[in-house]
């Protein structure tokens, strides 16, 4: 295991600092260079920036609650050797934050189909769409290259997400894949939810796939609870937005077509048909922790759970995806350890699977500000940390995993765009991830490193 670089010079306040942590943080945390233990911030730096022993975040998480650390990664973050290394080093799960979803599938074509050819598909010929795994797989073929070379350091990776209203081309929902034309009847529809959920959990998970042994589970549905009605999200959340824009911020054209959450029903049917059976299946959503919307996700979540059967005849779901998308002051404590009791007494177990923080309204990013942000943002962390960990303790609750959305700051989503969960508003500076910047630990990493 390679050992995760950070400074140039290492003064003495940072080596009182190392040696704080080392005595609080979780056992055998010292990184690694090679095959040698770096027992010394004198030693010889790796790579062109100076080594500086942390604690290694994946293996303090394991620890204290059993379950996975995990990240997001997408595009050409995959080439950033910092980011590179900060995955390899600190966590042992990966989602990749677009490469799976259907509009990179169809090869960002979203205003047309990119194409369709005819498929074999239940006994009879089939047109679809031609679908494209490139992006998807230049990141899978790195990880498998490493899980090959590291064998007692395998990174995982989670499938997101088959199906969703954003993100999924309009003309997929149109007779002859033309968004000019009709919508499809709900059997068309059908047809074609079956083969794409086939199509993409065979290529990647199927018996012949040289990516099957890598992924842990997989997003089936994301997000199909509405903020403003605690309901199955509609095609008219946001009348603003037109049906036929190529994309959907906000409504639903899977609801257009079918009327109700029959599509959710059939699509954790899909999956449980297609997908191996050691390959968990997830519900994902953010906001995860207001009561209105928190209802309605328990509300379906016991829907999926009262069609449960075996593969091909009935639904199956592992737990539900918690995103985490948080502010600096809500959800408080008591609502993220309530939410997740209660979905563990629908479905068994919950995960962490997109976390960030917002930052606090006054936050500038100068440097005035960034201390008073940063312990801001530890403590927050740490009250999250107390409620996942805290909860995770009571009988019959299980937290098997938590994703963070991002590596460093700077790559963070959040500097670009959001209004949604903990989003940023009006492009607002932002530092909401473990890792700074000039990809250095924050003091909230270390939240996530102590196991006292």
């Amino acid at each position: 295991m390679k050992q995760f670089s950070l400074m140039r010079k290492v003064t003495a306040v940072a080596l009182a600092t190392a040696l704080i942590l080392s005595l609080t943080g979780c056992a055998g945390n010292s990184s690694v260079s090679g095959s040698e233990s770096q027992t010394s911030a004198e030693a010889e730096p790796e790579n062109d920036w100076e080594i500086d022993n942390v604690p290694i975040l994946r293996d303090c998480v394991r620890q204290k609650l059993g379950g996975f650390a995990g990240c997001a990664v997408t595009g050409s973050e995959i080439d950033d050797p910092k980011v590179w290394e900060i995955m390899t080093t600190h966590f042992e799960a990966v989602t990749l934050g677009n490469e799976l979803k259907p509009d990179a599938l169809f090869n960002y074509s979203v205003t047309n189909c990119p194409g369709t050819e005819t498929v074999l598909f239940n006994g009879e010929d089939m047109v679809v769409p031609v679908l494209n795994y490139q992006r998807a797989e230049k990141i899978l073929n790195k990880i498998y290259d490493w899980n090959a070379e590291h064998p007692d350091r395998k990174i995982k990776v989670r499938g997101h997400v088959l199906v969703w209203h954003s993100q999924t081309p309009e003309w997929f929902f149109h007779e002859n894949y033309d968004k000019n034309e009709p919508y499809v009847d709900e059997a068309t529809m059908d047809k074609r939810l079956e083969w794409y959920i086939r199509t993409v959990l065979e290529h990647f998970t199927g018996e012949d796939s040289k990516y099957r042994d890598m992924f842990y589970g997989w997003d089936v549905v994301n997000e199909a609870i509405s903020d403003g009605t605690g309901t199955i999200r509609s095609d008219g959340e946001n009348l603003n937005e037109k049906l036929s824009e190529d994309r959907h911020g906000s409504n639903s054209s899977w609801f257009h077509i079918y009327q109700s959450n029959r599509f959710i029903i059939n699509a954790f049917k899909f999956a449980n048909k297609y997908a191996p059976a050691d390959l968990e299946l997830y519900y994902n959503d953010y906001n995860e922790c207001q009561m209105n919307k928190r209802n309605g996700i328990i509300q379906l979540l016991k829907d999926i759970k009262a069609e449960e059967g075996a593969p091909g005849e009935g639904t199956r779901i592992s737990a539900m995806g918690m995103q985490g998308h948080y502010g600096m002051d809500s959800p408080d404590f008591g609502a993220i350890s309530s939410s997740i009791k209660m979905y563990c007494e629908v479905v068994g177990k919950v995960q962490l699977t997109e976390i960030d923080v917002s930052a606090s309204s006054d936050y500038d990013g100068s440097k005035d500000k960034k201390a008073d942000e940063y312990e801001k943002l530890r403590k927050r962390y740490q009250n999250i940390y107390f409620a996942i960990t805290g909860a995770n303790e009571t009988e019959g609750v299980e937290v098997s995993g938590i994703t963070f959305w991002g590596t460093a700051d700077h790559l963070s989503w959040l500097q670009h765009r959001s209004n949604v969960g903990g989003g940023s508003k009006s492009g607002l500076p932002q530092c909401p991830l473990l890792f700074d910047e000039n990809y250095k630990p924050k003091s909230c990493f270390f939240v996530f490193t102590k196991t006292d």
